[in-house]
């Protein structure tokens, strides 16, 4: 984004307001219209048409290319590389649903989602743990802390884990620069899978003694189909971490060349098209309806956040967010009823029009901005299903299996403000 920009108009973000708001609203009172993705692609047509005509009219049409060229399309092949690569492992299986197992479930996804993003883990793990628990009555918990966990705060530690990290990656912070945040990644984990199994051991006992007879007996052995996959997720990692400037200078001769990397990706992902039989994906439930849902959405998101990116770097100064616990709240409170991935790319943003120029800067910001910036908008989209894309898709794998999950305000207040903000409040004391 250049910073030549002297003026904008207010009223240009408007259409970015009204994206945010329909992904928010729609949901909630509207849903069976909302439910068809060619509804969504419509909706971001109509509110990114004004945008467009505004940007070229106003000599702003080099920020609107670079944003699509450089960030949207980056985006959205690695996200449909994973959804795709994940979506070729199938496991099976229906272990003892005991507070020790289930504790182990999402510890394991809480490291997988670092390594194959939180939607790749979440869409991996969530039918085998909803199988394991099915003799279960009390279950519900049990998916709350899964989207807590596996769909969001497990995903800190590279940019593969969330989409708000992988934007800030393609803004120049370095892949092995999120290893800093580990700290944050372990106590917020840790603090969750402990209180999980306490919670866990309390529903256990008041199960019925019929309900733990057929979880005992009702025993099948975790199974793992299309393992190749696995190859080709180490592959993307291989590619996130390496095809870049730093280890191929020639990357810097012109930046189209950077979509080498994206080429390699994309490569993974129709290898795994390929090498993966389509019985296997036709177990797994797989179809194009998430990931064309996310292309749709963030094609009217990425359109409509090019004049708010610029009315933010020319106005950074005068909005009075300026101290790391700011940071850290506002992009938390945003992307908690926001998107995190363009809140995150909105407060960069905003630091970047500081002008701080001192200090240790990564991705042209004070390395403790972004740290804010980066835990604030992958912890916090998971105080709402509409915080992140995999909690919404978690929850309604869990109602197909005929799980009762608390609608949108009683998630809220039975499991985000009274489990989840507590921790944040502590990772921010702690660590920000």
């Amino acid at each position: 984004m250049e910073h030549t920009v002297t003026e904008i108009s207010i009223l240009s973000l408007i259409p970015f307001v009204l994206m945010l708001l329909s992904i928010a609203i729609f949901p909630l009172f509207w849903n069976h219209f909302w439910e068809k993705n060619r509804n969504k692609l419509y909706v971001a047509i109509i509110l990114s048409i004004p945008v467009i005509i505004y940007l070229f009219v106003n000599g702003f049409s080099h920020q609107l290319i670079h944003t699509m060229v450089f960030d949207y399309v980056p985006f959205l092949i690695l996200l449909g590389a994973l959804f795709t690569i994940t979506g070729g492992i199938f496991l099976t299986g229906d272990i003892e649903a005991k507070p020790s197992i289930n504790t182990l479930f999402l510890a394991i996804g809480a490291v997988l989602a670092s390594i194959m993003g939180t939607t790749g883990a979440a869409m991996l793990l969530i039918r085998p743990i909803i199988q394991t628990n099915k003799e279960r009555t009390f279950k519900v918990h049990t998916i709350l802390f899964f989207i807590g966990i596996v769909a969001n705060c497990g995903g800190l530690l590279t940019p593969l884990g969330d989409p708000p990290l992988f934007m800030m990656y393609l803004r120049g912070a370095p892949f092995t620069w999120f290893f800093n945040l580990a700290p944050e990644w372990f106590v917020t984990n840790a603090l969750l899978l402990i209180i999980y199994y306490f919670v866990d051991v309390y529903y256990h006992k008041k199960e019925p003694a019929s309900a733990i007879f057929r979880d005992e007996t009702n025993i099948r052995p975790i199974k793992i189909q299309g393992k190749r996959n696995f190859i080709f997720l180490v592959g993307v990692v291989l590619a996130v971490a390496f095809v870049n400037e730093q280890y191929f200078s020639f990357i810097n001769i012109n930046p189209y060349f950077k979509f080498v990397r994206e080429a390699a990706i994309f490569l993974m992902a129709y290898l795994s098209m390929q090498f993966t039989p389509k019985l296997l994906r036709t177990s797994n439930n797989f179809t194009w309806g998430p990931i064309e849902e996310v292309a749709y959405l963030f094609l009217g998101i990425f359109v409509t956040m090019v004049p708010a990116l610029l009315y933010l770097e020319v106005n950074a100064k005068n909005l009075g967010v300026q101290s790391v616990n700011q940071f850290y709240y506002y992009t938390g409170l945003l992307s908690s009823f926001l998107d995190n991935t363009p809140t995150a790319v909105t407060f960069h943003s905003l630091a970047l029009g500081l002008g701080i120029n001192t200090g240790n800067l990564v991705a042209g910001i004070p390395e403790v901005l972004l740290k804010a910036i980066s835990t604030g908008a992958v912890f916090f989209g998971a105080m709402t299903y509409i915080g992140n894309g995999p909690n919404f898709m978690v929850k309604a794998v869990a109602e197909e299996n005929n799980i009762k999950m608390p609608h949108f305000f009683a998630y809220m207040f039975k499991f985000s403000l009274i489990v989840l903000l507590p921790i944040f409040i502590l990772i921010q004391l702690l660590f920000i």
